[in-house]
């Protein structure tokens, strides 16, 4: 995948959070805003291993940054995890509709 498509890839919110350290890193300022020092203190990821994660959070829209000082503060985008939140609830909204086609088509034929 050449630069543009890393960049597109770096941008996708499920992508983003596809990595196991990336979500480690959001449930983590769920709990509320952290510094890279601070995440790294509780991850077994090296400080710039965790400010690669925020970047690619950041790009996807799921992080927020703030300056405090000489740190920044990073914290989760409350509009980014909504976006995310409303699709999936389409995903299971659909699947849910199709279950209970499914169940009233199969309920159907069994009664004839």
């Amino acid at each position: 995948m050449g630069t543009y498509g890393a960049m597109i890839a770096e941008a996708d919110p499920w992508v983003a959070m596809g990595d196991p350290s990336r979500r480690r890193i959001v449930r983590l300022l769920a709990a509320g805003p952290s510094s890279v020092a601070e995440l790294a203190d509780v991850l077994p990821i090296s400080r710039p291993a965790v400010s690669q994660h925020l970047k690619v959070l950041k790009a996807a829209g799921l992080v927020d940054v703030r300056p405090q000082g000489t740190r920044r503060i990073y914290q989760v985008d409350p509009a980014g995890l909504q976006a995310l939140r409303a699709e999936l609830d389409g995903f299971w909204g659909q699947a849910m509709a199709n279950f209970v086609e499914l169940t009233n088509r199969h309920t159907k034929e069994n009664e004839a």
